[in-house]
């Protein structure tokens, strides 16, 4: 914990401290903390102080990073070196407090969370400072008095004066330049290549025993340093002085402009609404095709590309549509590994999405999307990558999609972006510690795949993309099963709703075998007639053809005529030659029937046929006489061998070119064991059918920050100190306890470790971060979810909790 980070805590007001909790929820995730000085080690931790310092734009961290090369930064200091005003700096520098990653100390230095120090390891492309150099163990006394001569400074006795004189001669701009006048040719050029190209290079190593060349030089007078014999480093004062007075580090106090060009809103809003009801059709449409064809893996993972041209096909869906919503129904859980199907099937999760109403089911798609941790239309060297795919970028995929649609959503109302170039260079802006050359091939594929979802149209966010915009902090990750707080986002449920009002649940049939949907179709009408007729064209108006193919089809996978025409009657008016073609084509459906045979068993003696399909033991096989010396069974050719053989005949196996087939047995192999991967080369399993059953778990809300900000500044002033006392208090009123068990409760107390209680009256608890409260124990319950106080006198054991 820094001490420097607690005492300006304590100094703040509770408005100031409510921003710093709402900026890092994860500073008052349960077990929220009740002191500052807890509060203080949960800021200061490296991971959460990382993941602080990703949202922030470009300004806050190049103030971090000149903080850092600054000595003894001040906001004048700093406002001097990065040639700006105090008035620039001030509301960047409040955005690092609001995130409790830098802070004022009483003399108004800033100082930096450590994690942000760690960050830079050549902070402006400078090394380290010169004391880091001359306070090396590779420095000897002789070696820095040496030095020290070449410098033009008189040896001193003290190492530390002699350091101190050292470090302010090769810090002074002009008596380098005086050095700089003697130097050997070359030595300016190889200087300055360290200085703006550096600080660390690779060099010729015998350059610098070789008399009078320049890295000799530099080396003597103390300009470079060499860790290892092909590497040297310029310090962090030398290079400053060669880049001159004149340099400034980068600082940009406003983002690139993204040009933009007016839209028509009430056209932006009209194709929202015919993209929306599209995505979850064709969502139901492709797991309907998957329930009926697993979509099989390849071994080293992902879904191939003949498998999604495939699937585009028979859905009728664009392949870019089908690569996006496979990945889609995989993060929603919507779609799984089955290992007995032998690949990927809608799982239970599906039965109950499809019951669901437009909007929600909706919603599941855009939040499966919103937390997705790869990049379906991303291509890579002109390719896209493989469909359910490893990606080794992982969550910051997910983290270039958020920032695309977070800056567009702050674009002016009736306005699209005109230059993606621009568009990317403003997100960089904004999050600058994505990666530059990831950022760029995402972007492109982010905003087809909005395109798609009907988040965005001509350019411009619609209502729906508006909403899950403003939602970039409530996503979740990828592998979350409980129900991300994006789905019941109330500004989204609205948007969702409005963008699926304009869904068609009719159909005009017209006497040309056609049906026309003026609008989108909703799921089940599309589904409807996807079933039984050839979609022709979609869009504004979406067309089908009942052909005589197309009703056969619905009544190959069992309808019936009436059943068909009870349906299509529900959504429109049946003409005359609808029904006509129905009828039709059920009355001629059947004239030809096949039958499913496991093997053919023949003989020259009808009578010996005779007996065996009149066998009542080998009924078994469904046996039937198709001619006097031919017998058809249901079962497959191996068993019917085995049980004819068994009841006392000989028969014999007959191959394909009908030659007796018998060979000597050999022993079965055992099976490879060679499994099917899935993304990332695992395995994946699905849930139990239990847990399929069991609803969804809400996930968590966000805790309010400035009810904790009251409650820490409130327990902070009254809370008395405890240091030194804990033992005592839990040795005087924790009686029922032994030794052992009373310093594990102690450890509950001071250090805040987890650990399982019982009561007298038999109730258990698992606690930790406890405080004494007079003679009770006030302690966070993981079972109650809340901070709870047990009397010390009633607990009558204490066991460690992993």
């Amino acid at each position: 914990m820094d001490d420097h980070l607690l005492g300006w805590l304590r100094t703040l007001d509770e408005d100031r401290l409510c921003r710093i909790l709402a900026n890092r929820p994860d500073a008052i995730a349960a077990p929220w903390p009740r002191r500052l000085d807890t509060l203080a080690q949960r800021l200061g931790n490296g991971f959460a102080a990382m993941e602080a310092l990703r949202s922030l734009p470009l300004p806050c961290l190049q103030l971090a990073e000149t903080c850092l090369v600054t000595r003894q930064a001040t906001p004048d200091r700093l406002a001097s070196f990065l040639g700006a005003s105090v008035e620039e700096l001030s509301p960047w520098l409040d955005h690092l407090y609001d995130h409790a990653l830098a802070w004022p100390g009483g003399d108004g230095v800033i100082h930096l969370a450590e994690a942000v120090s760690r960050w830079w390891t050549a902070p402006l492309g400078l090394g380290e400072p010169l004391d880091h150099y001359l306070n090396s163990w590779t420095i000897s006394g002789d070696t820095l008095r040496a030095l020290a001569r070449n410098l033009g400074l008189p040896p001193h006795a003290n190492k530390r004066r002699t350091i101190t004189r050292v470090s302010e001669a090769l810090g002074d701009p002009a008596h380098l330049e005086t050095l700089l006048a003697h130097a050997p040719g070359g030595t300016r050029a190889l200087l300055g290549a360290f200085a703006w190209d550096g600080p660390a290079r690779d060099v010729e190593g015998t350059r610098f025993v070789t008399s009078g060349a320049p890295e000799q030089w530099s080396a003597d007078h103390g300009l470079l340093y060499r860790p290892s014999w092909n590497v040297a480093e310029m310090p962090r004062e030398v290079a400053l002085c060669l880049r001159g007075p004149g340099y400034h580090p980068p600082f940009a106090p406003q983002p690139p402009e993204i040009a933009t060009i007016p839209v028509d809103p009430e056209e932006v809003d009209h194709l929202m609404t015919l993209a929306a009801p599209h995505v979850v059709e064709r969502c139901a449409a492709l797991l309907d095709n998957t329930s009926k064809t697993p979509l099989p893996l390849l071994k080293t993972g992902g879904v191939g590309v003949r498998e999604v041209r495939r699937v585009a096909k028979e859905t009728g869906c664009d392949e870019d549509e089908t690569r996006l919503l496979l990945e889609i129904c995989a993060v929603s859980r919507l779609l799984a590994w089955d290992e007995p199907a032998g690949g990927m099937v809608p799982t239970e999760r599906f039965d109950r999405w499809r019951l669901d109403e437009g909007s929600a089911r909706l919603r599941v798609l855009l939040s499966a999307w919103w937390r997705m941790e790869r990049s379906s239309l991303r291509r890579v060297d002109g390719k896209y990558g493989t469909v359910l795919g490893d990606d080794q970028t992982g969550s910051a995929v997910a983290r270039v999609r958020r920032a695309v649609l977070s800056v567009l959503l702050h674009l002016p109302s009736g306005t699209a972006f005109a230059d993606r170039a621009g568009l990317v260079a403003n997100v960089h802006w904004h999050a600058p510690l994505l990666d530059h050359d990831l950022l760029a091939e995402c972007a492109a594929a982010v905003i087809d795949e909005a395109r798609l979802l009907g988040l965005l149209a001509n350019d411009a966010l619609t209502d729906l993309g508006r909403a899950l915009a403003g939602l970039s902090g409530r996503a979740g990750d990828e592998s979350d099963d409980s129900v991300p707080l994006v789905e019941h986002d109330p500004v989204l449920v609205e948007a969702s709703t409005r963008a699926l009002a304009s869904v068609r649940r009719s159909a005009l049939f017209g006497p040309d075998l056609t049906a026309v949907v003026t609008g989108p179709p909703s799921a089940e009408l599309a589904a409807l007639l996807d079933r039984v007729a050839e979609r022709e064209s979609r869009g504004a108006a979406s067309v089908w053809r009942f052909t005589t193919e197309s009703v056969r089809r619905a009544l190959d996978r069992g309808y019936d005529a009436d059943e068909l025409l009870e349906e299509l009657a529900g959504v429109g008016v049946i003409p005359q030659p609808l029904e006509y073609l129905v009828r039709d084509v059920a009355r001629r459906h059947g004239e030809v029937t096949v039958t499913t045979v496991g093997c053919v068993v023949q003989a020259s003696d009808p009578s010996l046929l005779a007996e065996i399909a009149g066998h009542r033991r080998l009924a078994r096989l469904g046996m039937r006489l198709l001619a006097p010396t031919v017998l058809v069974a249901s079962s497959g050719a191996e068993r019917t061998l085995a049980a004819l053989r068994e009841h006392g005949y000989s028969p014999v196996p007959v191959a394909d070119t009908g030659e007796i087939a018998i060979r000597r047995t050999r022993a079965e192999e055992p099976p490879s064991g060679k499994l099917i991967l899935l993304p990332g080369g695992q395995v994946a399993e699905l849930p139990e059918p239990a847990d399929l059953e069991a609803p969804h778990v809400i996930a968590e809300p966000t805790p309010d920050p400035q009810e904790h900000a009251r409650r820490l500044i409130a327990d902070s002033r009254s809370a008395g100190e405890q240091a030194g006392r804990t033992w005592a208090v839990i040795g005087r009123m924790a009686t029922r306890l032994p030794t052992a068990q009373q310093s594990l409760l102690g450890f509950v107390v001071d250090r805040g470790v987890r650990a399982g209680i019982t009561l007298t009256g038999g109730l258990t608890a698992t606690i930790s971060h406890g405080e004494l409260r007079g003679g009770a124990l006030d302690a966070w319950c993981e079972e109650a979810g809340d901070y709870l106080e047990f009397p010390l006198a009633e607990i009558v054991e204490v066991k460690g909790a992993h």
